[in-house]
């Protein structure tokens, strides 16, 4: 599951791996907490048709990664903060798509270099989802009503500051390009070609690459085997 604020926070993050994931047979949920109903400089939108927009933009940018599950929460593009009833909502995604991994994006990221302060809604995602994460989804008597409680296995927060694992996407660089595509209200020709660099940036020239800070919540040798379990790790 990759838990973001804004339609093209997975593709500029995490949808090489995803793509990558897919093609291995993993199951992968998106859920975007808003609609980016406010993201344009265009003044002939209005809120609601932007975000009617950017809502099928998103999900033909999934369907280029083959996932074909997106969850909309519809707050207010700009206004999000991290409070209980945002933290409800993660847990009942949670809970009703019962995760292994979860890519989360990082609320501890107030800039970047000297160029980019980090969008608001995109920290109040993050501490929200992390927030869901441990220890509600997986406390059984914190809201029941919500669903059954599941504990995630693994977090990965994408644009970290400190990345600790990187992910090789050479075999699916060009479906995370095809994918940025996708957002024609958001993304130029110019953006979607800068990805490459981008990402043979994060992997150091050796190869295209996507950086994270990996968080092992049960660890991996403790867990049941595949053969046994006659699962694959969902994303």
């Amino acid at each position: 599951m990759a838990v973001v604020a804004h339609p093209d926070d997975i593709e500029f993050g995490c949808a090489g791996t995803v793509a990558k994931w897919v093609r291995r047979g993993c199951r992968v949920v998106y859920v975007v907490v808003t609609s980016g109903n406010i993201g344009t400089h265009d003044a002939g939108h209005t809120p609601d048709t932007l975000a009617a927009v950017r809502e099928q933009e998103q999900l033909a940018a999934a369907a280029v990664c083959g996932v074909h599950e997106v969850e909309f929460l519809r707050y207010n593009d700009g206004e999000v903060m991290p409070t209980l009833e945002l933290r409800r909502d993660i847990v009942r995604m949670i809970r009703k798509h019962k995760p292994e991994v979860v890519f989360a994006l990082d609320p501890t990221m107030l800039w970047s270099g000297n160029e980019y302060i980090n969008h608001p809604d995109h920290r109040a995602v993050g501490l929200a989802t992390l927030d869901a994460i441990a220890p509600v989804a997986a406390m059984p008597l914190m809201y029941p009503e919500l669903g059954e409680a599941h504990r995630v296995r693994e977090v990965w927060i994408q644009w970290p500051q400190q990345p600790d694992t990187w992910i090789d996407i050479s075999e699916t660089i060009d479906l995370k390009m095809e994918a940025l595509r996708q957002h024609k209200s958001q993304v130029s020709e110019e953006t979607a070609q800068s990805i490459r660099a981008w990402a043979l940036e994060a992997g150091r020239g050796l190869a295209p690459a996507e950086a994270y800070k990996v968080m092992l919540l049960v660890p991996r040798e403790t867990r049941p085997s595949e053969s046994a379990t006659h699962n694959t790790t969902d994303g």
